[in-house]
């Protein structure tokens, strides 16, 4: 994926900060979990950026934030030219129609005493997208269509359909004001695997037929690897590493992505058992008081076992930043280098 475009959403210094009450009756502020700190992305037209981690990570709480459905602390984030940070919910309303999001769960997302047509065209009517009842049933019935399922079935409820059915009825919602942008919050992880292929083809086909461009987060890579264009690692509300999909999953220069892609188990068991799988240690810190320097040095492989005490050190007191590493390739390591892992 060429990247040589403007983005069609460009996210810098993005922050989201969440206040540590203490005190006793007073409730003063005493510190902050610090969920993203720090955050920048680019997300070009026609593109699927995938975003990967560990739960707790930040992933989800950055796609809100970027749609500030949860205000952001500070940075900023540009869509179509646009600054969305600061914005009011009126100052915002307009923009929703052009930027979408796919919840996690279908279970919590759908509103279960609404029949599925009146969730369909809750954006539409709100938008004030159709002149009458007639246009309105037929956009409804041509969105159910879209994502396969039955039109005839708009007057049940969302108990009674399937956790893929109803991810399915999430998407044709997010579809209804034709937006441009989808920001896909772990949209499969709450499905039985033998369903989860079926919603994957459809954001795919759906990708193809109306140009959208996905920020699809999540933590499983296999499915980030079967969608994604490139692929951007985090880890503790930080972005470590981003490369085009081949070049992540070839070639992963940090520490982190290295241990997660060794991870993935192999269809050949004789290649499965005669590679080396890194282990990750110790527990993920907290983000209310991350590590000085590398964020990471308290699980790394190369901290613990390869690093000279003066490399060690840079590592405890300068925090990497994200440098190129090849076309396209960034990672924030002090010692980065590419390890084939898979």
């Amino acid at each position: 994926m060429t990247t040589t475009r403007e983005p069609i959403l460009s996210v810098r210094g993005l922050e989201k900060h969440f206040p540590i009450k203490g005190g006793g009756l007073l409730q003063r502020t005493v510190g902050a979990v610090r969920a993203v700190d720090g955050l920048d992305l680019d997300l070009y037209p026609g593109e699927v950026l995938g975003l990967v981690g560990e739960s707790g990570c930040g992933k989800s709480t950055t796609g809100r934030a970027i749609l500030n459905l949860q205000p952001a602390t500070a940075g900023s984030v540009v869509f179509q030219g646009r600054e969305l940070v600061g914005l009011d919910r009126k100052q915002m309303r307009p923009l929703r129609r052009d930027i979408q999001i796919v919840f996690q769960d279908p279970y919590a997302s759908l509103n279960p005493r609404l029949p599925v047509f009146d969730i369909v065209a809750e954006p539409l009517i709100i938008h004030g997208l159709t002149k009458d009842e007639a246009e309105l049933r037929e956009r409804v019935r041509s969105l159910v269509e879209t994502v396969g399922l039955n039109p005839e079935h708009t007057n049940r409820y969302p108990a009674e359909f399937s956790g893929g059915q109803r991810q399915r009825i999430g998407i044709a919602r997010a579809l209804a004001l034709e937006p441009k942008v989808l920001v896909l919050d772990e949209p499969v992880s709450a499905l039985d695997v033998s369903i989860q292929a079926g919603v994957i083809n459809l954001l795919e086909d759906l990708k193809e037929r109306l140009g959208l461009s996905y920020l699809f987060i999540a933590h499983d890579l296999s499915v980030v690897r079967h969608i994604s264009d490139r692929v951007a690692v985090m880890y503790l509300g930080k972005i470590i590493e981003v490369a085009p999909r081949d070049e992540l999953f070839d070639r992963p220069t940090h520490p982190y992505t290295q241990a997660l892609l060794s991870a993935i188990p192999l269809p050949d068991p004789r290649l499965e058992r005669s590679r080396k799988r890194i282990i990750i240690t110790g527990d993920v810190p907290s983000p209310a008081n991350p590590p000085s320097g590398c964020r990471f040095r308290t699980r790394c492989q190369k901290f613990a076992g390869e690093l000279t005490d003066t490399q060690r050190e840079k590592c405890l007191t300068v925090e990497p930043l994200l440098e190129s590493r090849g076309t396209g390739h960034t990672s924030a390591c002090h010692y980065a280098e590419a390890t084939k892992v898979l």
